[in-house]
């Protein structure tokens, strides 16, 4: 029988820029130093969270309070954080400020049913891997359909010009789709949003928004001529073939075992 390996929604396209990496993290349990944008993204999540699920349990609270949670996975933590050029006063004041933008301008135009919902282990055994994941939210849209609302922070998050990044998230999203849709028993078909929280330095630059994907899961079932995504990452993990990418646009190499100048550790 064939192994079933498990894969993160969140993990996908880091499989994909980066197999050795990806193994590292996700089967062989060696660690490397959370970045100081990873943290920052981390609180953010932390403080939104908190907000939206008192609001769906009933039972609101303001974003000052809500923010308690961003401080406290901001700071009260045991990982490894490489913050590098930043401080982590700088990504402080950073999270306050889309914490406070989103509670203002995002959540009250939306009608969430599930806060970071945690999905059911999903085997697909004929490709002999399992999807697993979390969802960041999952939304009822004014004409009843259920769909993703997935939080990404980031400095190129949002535009100028409001718009909103979601090249390269479909993959993830047409997992969480799946995800989702076997966790509530209901189908989801709204086209999964992305909620953007821009990391700028000046308020200016603070920028949240949103933006859509259609189709998310198209990409993830090929057929017999074209295999799709999920095949490509069952052969992946199946064949071993783990190779690094010393050019990978997630960590420019330095957090690729196979680098000379890479942070993991075992």
């Amino acid at each position: 029988m064939q192994r079933i390996i498990p894969i993160r929604a969140s993990s996908l396209a880091e499989l994909f820029d980066c197999p050795a990496r990806w193994e590292a993290k996700n089967l062989l349990g060696m660690r490397m130093p959370s970045s100081g944008a990873a943290r920052l993204g981390t609180a953010i999540h932390a403080g939104t969270a908190a907000f939206d699920q008192a609001k769906l349990d009933g039972n609101p609270i303001s974003p000052d309070d809500a923010a308690g949670e961003l401080i406290k996975a901001l700071y009260d933590t045991d990982e490894e954080v490489d913050w590098e050029d930043a401080q982590p006063s700088d990504a402080e004041r950073i999270g306050l400020a889309l914490h406070t933008r989103y509670c203002a301008q995002i959540a009250p135009h939306q009608n969430y049913v599930a806060v970071e919902l945690t999905c059911d282990r999903m085997e697909i055994s004929d490709l002999g891997i399992a999807l697993t994941g979390t969802t960041d939210r999952v939304r009822r849209t004014a004409s009843g359909e259920l769909g993703i609302a997935d939080l990404k922070s980031g400095a190129r998050a949002v535009g100028s010009d409001g718009t909103v990044t979601t090249a390269g998230h479909g993959p993830q999203m047409g997992v969480y789709e799946i995800l989702a849709q076997h966790a509530l028993g209901e189908p989801v078909t709204a086209p999964a949003q992305i909620v953007g929280l821009q990391t700028g330095k000046t308020a200016a630059a603070q920028r949240v928004g949103t933006g859509e994907i259609t189709g998310a899961r198209v990409a993830l079932v090929g057929d017999e001529s074209s295999p799709g995504l999920l095949q490509h990452a069952s052969h992946l993990v199946h064949s071993g073939s783990f190779y690094g990418n010393p050019k990978s646009v997630l960590c420019s190499g330095k957090y690729c075992p196979r680098h000379p100048s890479c942070k993991f550790k075992g």
